[in-house]
């Protein structure tokens, strides 16, 4: 009896983690993130069916208008003007701990 229980447990932990590691697959994309030369830099949405999106597409950066109608270029400008500053950034006094935020990257 104890045995058939130990089999069904493992069964079902095997079942889990699979499901798990789907989902988790599924959820972040089986190709590489920003390996292609298309990338969308911000969104906003105006209304439920209109938004603005800055794309950047090799060096240079589209600013789309995104309605249920179409999508139409509103301006073309160079992808170094909406790029952020870089930030001064001080160490989080958990750094390297397992307290850490960068410590659990790999889970989400």
């Amino acid at each position: 009896m104890i045995e058939l229980a130990l089999r069904v447990l493992c069964s079902l932990t095997a079942v889990f983690v699979l499901l798990w590691a789907l989902a988790r697959l599924a959820r972040r994309g089986v190709g590489s993130r920003g390996a292609g030369v298309l990338t969308v830099l911000a969104r906003q949405q105006l209304s439920r069916g209109a938004s603005v999106a800055v794309i950047k597409v090799a060096d240079r950066a589209l600013v789309l208008g995104v309605s249920d109608a179409g999508v139409s270029l509103l301006a073309d400008a160079d992808a170094h003007l909406f790029e952020a500053p870089p930030q001064d950034v001080s160490p989080s006094p958990l750094a390297g701990s397992l307290f850490s935020r960068d410590a659990w990257r790999f889970l989400r």
